[in-house]
């Protein structure tokens, strides 16, 4: 069978890519070994916000007196919320597959690898079957990462699979890392009433987000019970008795940390492996494939996109790079992805959103530069909300007056970051922002009031 365009695996880069390249008339053919989505829509994004809203719901039940009504006997059903979570991947699941028979997208069912020749074998359950195109697209994703001395079991040490589908409340959770992942499951697993240890080898946690923000989610954590641990590293796990034991190195020395379960939240490895790139002469680089601007690897016809090349590992980043490649393929020589202007989200209570650089890296660069913050204490939807946690704070280029970087920690900020990223695109300078009319009230004032504080015009503050 000869196809225009084939791509592997069906996670946001890849379902993105056939889809796209469909609608651009291309003869497209999909390989997946497992679940329509990948792991985003199956085992990551999409149930963990199904998981995280259980959370924020239960926070609104437990809290009813504070908003004028009685909430009794309040407690959470573990079975419920999981099987809401699975059932919310499986409708989007579902969707995927819709798109790919309305864009006439051919699904192929089994593990794909890249023959000479502009060829992809695929092993199926009933044998393996060749096919050709005139382009591959490979994306094939990430899989946790583990720490060699704490292997993931599936029984004492988790990874984000086991941490989804929990049949029952551990007494006590030990996270391993404090980055998105670490941080939304400790937020969960706490919310449902189990004692959490976050353990973060960096001296804050969500370490690539803005200091100002590290700090507020190191205060809410605190607040909510979670014991935070930074500049600590684990040493070793000892998993053979009923209790984990972790051998943990702190500033003031060895401490012992004892949990029933452990999350291994250290990142994720490309899954480069099996896919026939060494035979092609193709040199991995820690993993990851090389590629050009277009996304196309050294072997012609070949490329790559999403968590397996040197890009951040995010979910809309390799959507975008579908498109790109796509697009390319098709001689339309779209716009480049922006990599400055990456939005990034952790779905705790209050959220956390941020896009373009913070104010340490402005600092390490010698950029001279301004900030402007408005804190949601003094918004008034904010405060109608019972949700003033937070701030919103921008870094402006002093020279230019052009947003360098935006941070937003407070409710349901995730939906707010969009549109600074199309501004930024855009080129916004703090005064367009500030002169921008914003409905009142809302959480999005506060951007107009950040981008006025950065030239001392804030009303409201």
């Amino acid at each position: 069978m000869k196809y225009d365009v084939i791509v592997i695996g069906a996670g946001p880069g890849g379902y993105v890519a056939a889809i796209r390249a469909a609608q651009l008339g291309f003869n497209t053919a999909v390989v997946e070994r497992s679940e329509l989505g990948g792991i985003c829509l199956n085992w990551g994004c999409i149930p963990t916000k199904a998981l995280l809203k259980s959370a924020q719901a239960l926070h609104y039940a437990e809290r009813g007196a504070e908003y004028g009504f009685a909430a009794e006997n309040v407690a959470p059903d573990l079975a419920a919320i999981v099987a809401r979570s699975r059932g919310v991947s499986a409708t989007m699941n579902k969707g995927v597959e819709y798109l790919f028979k309305k864009n006439k997208v051919t699904v192929i069912k089994g593990s794909g690898k890249v023959l000479a020749g502009k060829k992809v074998e695929v092993t199926k359950l009933d044998g393996v079957e060749v096919f050709e195109a005139d382009h591959i697209i490979l994306a094939t994703g990430s899989r946790p990462a583990e720490l060699p001395f704490a292997p993931i079991d599936g029984e004492k040490i988790w990874c984000y699979y086991q941490a989804l589908v929990p049949e029952t409340l551990p007494k006590s959770l030990a996270v391993i890392g404090s980055g998105a992942i670490g941080s939304e499951f400790a937020f969960f697993y706490r919310s449902l009433g189990v004692d959490v240890t976050i353990i973060e080898f960096m001296d804050r946690v969500l370490p690539i987000e803005d200091d100002d923000t590290c700090a507020q989610v190191s205060r809410s954590f605190r607040k909510m019970g979670i014991k935070v641990m930074v500049s600590s590293a684990v040493q070793k796990v000892n998993s053979t008795g009923d209790i984990c034991r972790l051998t943990v190195q702190t500033k003031k020395g060895e401490e012992i940390v004892e949990a029933e379960k452990v999350l291994s939240a250290v990142g994720v490895r490309p899954n480069t492996e099996g896919l026939g790139l060494e035979a092609l002469g193709i040199e991995l680089n820690r993993g990851k494939v090389p590629v050009d601007k277009n996304y196309k690897t050294s072997v012609d016809g070949l490329y790559a996109i999403g968590d397996i090349i040197a890009t951040p590992a995010l979910a809309h980043v390799a959507s975008a790079e579908a498109i790109c490649c796509v697009e390319s393929i098709a001689g339309l020589h779209p716009a480049p992805v922006n990599y400055d202007n990456v939005p990034g989200c952790t779905y705790i209570t209050p959220e956390v959103a941020s896009t373009g650089m913070t104010e340490r890296k402005a600092k390490e660069l010698g950029i001279e530069y301004k900030v402007g913050k408005f804190p949601f204490t003094a918004s008034g939807k904010a405060t109608a909300a019972g949700a003033r946690d937070g701030f919103v704070k921008l870094v402006v280029d002093a020279a230019t007056d052009k947003v360098l970087g935006a941070h937003l920690v407070g409710d349901n900020v995730s939906e707010m970051i969009g549109g600074i990223v199309a501004a930024r695109n855009l080129g916004i300078t703090a005064k367009q922002l500030a002169a921008s009319m914003f409905p009142h009230p809302t959480m999005s004032e506060a951007l107009m009031e950040a981008a006025a504080a950065v030239h001392g015009e804030a009303i409201h503050i």
